[in-house]
């Protein structure tokens, strides 16, 4: 196994030779910097490195069915939006490094992230795995979006911004600076545009850890007397398809994102290499920032809802839903835990490594 700081170096070289001058470094030096910041933030920053290592730790998932997965999956990738009803859904939305793997591994970054998120007097590592294995196995059986404008009140409390809240969106949006894109983001996000010919103000925006380094642009203006915003950021091939595709290595983002039993954003698109998505105070995601929220994040009822998530985007193939029940019943109740926490033991060890020495 090469060493993170070799590791790093050698994805980022790639991503050069993939975006060229669009690369944004300064937007590496960010990364680097929250990669140092902890165990958790060290995760999110560094799935390139998970799809190098994981099959290296833990062998055995190699023999399990394979599905069209999340990918990056954590405890932050999920978040709201509105579907072409007007409802308000939760559900995962971040997809970048969607791709053909085995199917325990969403579900085990998941567990991985909460174990290396949580502080003192959080749920047992025990818990916090049956949560989500229950969650899994609930939503293989009954596949669906989670849609908050009935049921699940307690999350709809949770994820619908007070005023003081949407007037920063606002605000945090018109502060930034614009600056000229390149034509092909400039043609994506007027696209998107409910009129193509509105006068529009587009700025780069630096959002989200992974994908730091990308291009991400985000453009807004007046329609109909209100606000009216999009984003889009570069895609690149999953790190997955990178490190383990002999075939197929089309970007995935898109047809996972679709799938059956999603309730989508009518506004999210892919348009080559480009990942466009409408933003607003309604796309909210509830992020590892205090303890409120993270005792949220770590609740039986949320690790079960995101267990369900992912079960409900892994149900798509119809052809392949019996080989992952069958699989998942053969696992004892201990595996999720066991694996969990051996990985995140050497995701823990890889952070220090890398804030020690740095890049």
């Amino acid at each position: 196994m090469t060493s993170i700081r070799a590791s790093a170096r050698a994805y980022e070289n790639w991503m050069r030779t993939q975006l060229g001058e669009d690369l944004v470094e300064a937007d590496l030096e960010e990364k680097h910097r929250k990669m140092r910041k902890g165990a958790f933030p060290f995760l999110r920053a560094t799935y390139w490195r998970w799809a190098e290592t994981i099959l290296e730790i833990r062998p055995e998932i190699a023999e399990a069915p394979r599905v069209l997965s999340i990918g990056d999956t954590h405890l932050e990738n999920f978040g709201t939006w509105r579907d072409i009803e007007g409802r308000l859904i939760w559900g995962a939305n971040d997809f970048d490094d969607a791709a053909i793997m085995p199917w325990p591994l969403d579900i085990l970054r998941l567990a991985v992230s909460a174990l290396l998120a949580r502080g003192d007097g959080a749920p047992t590592a025990d818990a916090i795995c049956a949560a989500l294995r229950d969650g899994y196995a609930e939503g293989l059986a009954h596949p669906a979006p989670v849609v908050l404008e009935r049921d699940h009140a307690w999350l709809r409390e949770a994820v619908v911004l007070p005023e003081a809240k949407r007037a920063k969106f606002w605000s945090d949006l018109e502060a930034l600076e614009p600056q000229r894109a390149r034509r092909r983001y400039r043609n994506a996000l007027r696209a998107a545009m409910p009129d193509p010919d509105m006068v529009l103000t587009i700025a780069p925006r630096q959002a989200g850890t992974g994908s730091l380094g990308r291009p991400r642009f985000v453009a807004h203006g007046t329609w109909l007397g209100g606000p009216a915003v999009r984003e889009a950021k570069a895609l690149l091939l999953s790190a997955w398809s990178r490190c383990h595709a002999r075939r197929g290595t089309a970007i995935r983002t898109g047809e996972i994102a679709a799938g059956r039993h999603r309730a989508t954003d009518p506004q999210y698109r892919v348009l080559d290499d480009i990942l466009v998505r409408r933003l607003s105070p309604n796309s909210r995601k509830i992020e590892v920032k205090d303890e409120v929220d993270l005792k949220l994040l770590l609740s039986r009822e949320m690790l079960a809802l995101m267990g369900r998530e992912i079960a409900a985007c892994h149900a798509d193939d119809r052809r392949r839903l019996p080989g992952l029940e069958e699989d998942l019943r053969n696992r004892d109740a201990a595996w999720l835990r066991e694996a969990a926490e051996a990985v995140a033991e050497q995701v823990a060890g890889e952070h220090k490594e890398f804030a020690r020495h740095g890049r």
